[in-house]
Formats: C-alpha cells, sequence, structure tokens
C-alpha cells in the first residue's frame, strides 16, 4: 500500500513539475511576444513617415528596425520555444507574430507594391534556430491573420497620400486592398479559426470602402472644381449660390 502511494505521488509531482514549467514557459512567451508586437507597430508607425520627399530614407531605415526585430526580439521568442511543441504555446505568441508578419508585408508593399510570401518570411527565421533544432516557421493561419491586418494600414497610408495629392498611389493601394478583400473572401470560410477571421474580414471590407468612398471623392470633387481653375467667370451654381457679380 505504502509502495502503491509513493509511486502515485512521485507520478503527481512529475505532472505538477511538468505543467509548472509549462506555465512559466508561457508566461515568457507571452512577455517575448509583446516584445515582438511593439517594436513591429514602431516598424509601421516608420513606415507611415514616408512621403515622396523622403521616401527612400524613411523606407531604409524602416527596413533595418524590422531587421533588428528578427534578430533582436524574434530570436528571443524562437529561444523561449525551443524545445516546445510550437502550436501547444500557438496562443501565447500568435498576436507577436501576427504584427511581425504585418511589419513585414507593410515594408515590402511600400518598397515594392507587391506581397511578401509566407515562404520568403519563413528563410529570414531559419537562421535564428540552431541547425539542429527545428526552425520556428510561421503558420498559415497566422500570416493570413497578419494579412488581414495589413489592409488597416494601408486604409491610412492610402488616406495620406490622397492629401498630399498622391491620388494614383492611393488608386493603386485601392485595387490592392480589393484583391486581398477578394481572395480571403474564399478563404475565410474554410480555416480553423474562424472567428477571429470574421471579425478580421468585417474591418477588412470598412478599410476598402472607406479607401474606395476616398478615392472616389476626390474625383468627384476634381471634376467639380477644376473648371474654376484659371478662369474668371467663375460659376458659383453647384453650390445652389446665385453668380458673386449680380
Amino acid at each position: 500500500m505504502m509502495s502503491t502511494t509513493s509511486a502515485m505521488k512521485v507520478e503527481f509531482e512529475h505532472h505538477s513539475n511538468y505543467l509548472n514549467e509549462l506555465n512559466d514557459k508561457r508566461e515568457r512567451v507571452v512577455k517575448a511576444s509583446r516584445d515582438v508586437t511593439m517594436n513591429s507597430k514602431k516598424v509601421i508607425f516608420q513606415v507611415h513617415r514616408a512621403s515622396k520627399n523622403n521616401r527612400e530614407e524613411v523606407l531604409s531605415k524602416a527596413e533595418k528596425d524590422l531587421a533588428t526585430v528578427t534578430d533582436h526580439f524574434m530570436s528571443k521568442l524562437v529561444k523561449e520555444l525551443h524545445g516546445t511543441d510550437f502550436w501547444k504555446l500557438r496562443r501565447a505568441y500568435t498576436f507577436g507574430v501576427q504584427e511581425y508578419v504585418e511589419a513585414a508585408l507593410f515594408c515590402r508593399f511600400c518598397r515594392t507594391g507587391t506581397v511578401l510570401g509566407l515562404n520568403e518570411i519563413n528563410a529570414t527565421l531559419v537562421p535564428l534556430s540552431h541547425p539542429s533544432d527545428e526552425p520556428l516557421q510561421i503558420n498559415v493561419l497566422d500570416y493570413v491573420l497578419g494579412l488581414a491586418d495589413l489592409t488597416g494600414e494601408l486604409m491610412r497610408l492610402a488616406i495620406g497620400r490622397i492629401s498630399e495629392g498622391e491620388v494614383e498611389y492611393a488608386e493603386k493601394i485601392c485595387r490592392f486592398v480589393q484583391n486581398i478583400y477578394r481572395e480571403l473572401t474564399l478563404l475565410a470560410p474554410i480555416m480553423d479559426d474562424n472567428a477571429e477571421m470574421k471579425k478580421k474580414m468585417e474591418t477588412m471590407l470598412q478599410s476598402a470602402t472607406k479607401i474606395e468612398n476616398a478615392c472616389f471623392s476626390v474625383h468627384v470633387r476634381g471634376l467639380e472644381y477644376i473648371p474654376l481653375l484659371g478662369t474668371d467667370d467663375i460659376d458659383y451654381s453647384f453650390m445652389s449660390l446665385q453668380d458673386l457679380d449680380s
């Protein structure tokens, strides 16, 4: 009886130690993920500072900052996840990874106007792990969720470009966001994490609509106001006002 009790006690202690170690690791992973999130946001803010006058300088700094996030903060996350089933702790680091993906995608779009592929992102993470260890690879789900978040930043970018007179660039962003939304509309219903993706799809539609409305308004207002330039015979009829000379 005593031997059976001792064996059970040893077994319970074993499981207790395992759970305690897992919880401690989860806390460290959450902390590392928050650092990735915070510094990835800084990269996004840096990209938003770009204009037609300082674009190269700002984007170069943003890309350098993104490399720092990879080398210092993503590497710390990889270190904390070493020896653990990545999926088991996914909830602890998914938001940091999504923000990192968003920052990387945003930099690539502003540089080339194209989408950075999942394989390209994962290739930058391989050197962070020891050759004998399984490298951290961002899964398709976190990549798609990060891609969905990208459209919000593109909406802000488009509105900013319109305010600076870069209407054609804003229209390019509009078409890009429309394409993303159309493709993800087909993918979202079959995704495992459908509840989270559903919320992001609603936000994405709002972002696409805001860009469309902004571009449309510029065209409409342009058609109204362009004839007024360079002439003394100003027609105020579109404002429901009488001619000022009458």
